[in-house]
């Protein structure tokens, strides 16, 4: 195993290489390239990826604590049993990314393409997901409880069983949304109410 401490990598290419079982604390990569690198089992601590292009990388069974990736591509990344905790992913664009048993703690991932991702029966409880983009994904069972999902897009997003009770739904496009089986509280259940045109006194 490979443990880096306060570096910083500018520029550099690590596409294709084998960094399994790297750990990185306090490092910050700036436009760097991991496209196809193999990442299983790696550790991130208190790091920062910035406008990082890491599509295709195989982030399978990684933990990633308090990291920030943010304006990064990571389209097609495998994150298979990966860990994102208190992270922010800002901006970043997960397309296409495995993302079963994925797990997901807190965190600010405002901005951030999310379409089709699996988030099923996630403690998704505070995490800031303003103005992303979730469109048809599955958060069906998902605490979703003062999660902040301001003008998030939720077309298409499968909610059966999900808590939504106390999240920020301000600006979210009610009528595009399947809400059947989710938990709302009152005030949740008026502004949709009101958003299909009715009187509610």
């Amino acid at each position: 195993m490979s443990t880096y401490e306060q570096q910083e990598w500018i520029e550099a290419d690590f596409s294709g290489e084998d960094l399994r079982e790297t750990e990185w604390r306090q490092c910050t990569f700036i436009r760097c390239r991991f496209r196809g690198a193999r990442m299983e089992d790696t550790r991130s601590e208190h790091c920062q990826f910035i406008d990082c292009d890491l599509t295709g990388a195989l982030l399978n069974a990684s933990t990633h604590l308090h990291t920030a990736f943010t304006n990064c591509e990571m389209q097609g990344v495998n994150l298979f049993v990966s860990r994102f905790e208190e992270c922010k992913l800002v901006g970043s664009n997960l397309t296409e990314s495995l993302t079963n048993g994925f797990t997901l703690l807190g965190g600010d991932w405002s901005y951030t393409n999310l379409r089709f991702a699996n988030l099923s029966r996630q403690n998704l409880r505070g995490v800031r997901f303003c103005e992303a983009d979730l469109m048809d994904c599955n958060l069906e069972k998902a605490d979703l409880r003062e999660a902040d999902l301001t003008r998030a897009i939720l077309a298409k997003a499968k909610l059966s069983g999900a808590d939504l009770r106390g999240a920020k739904l301000d600006g979210v496009d009610f009528p595009s949304m399947n809400v059947k089986g989710a938990r709302m509280d009152m005030f949740q259940a008026v502004a949709f109410l009101r958003s299909f045109g009715a009187k509610v006194e």
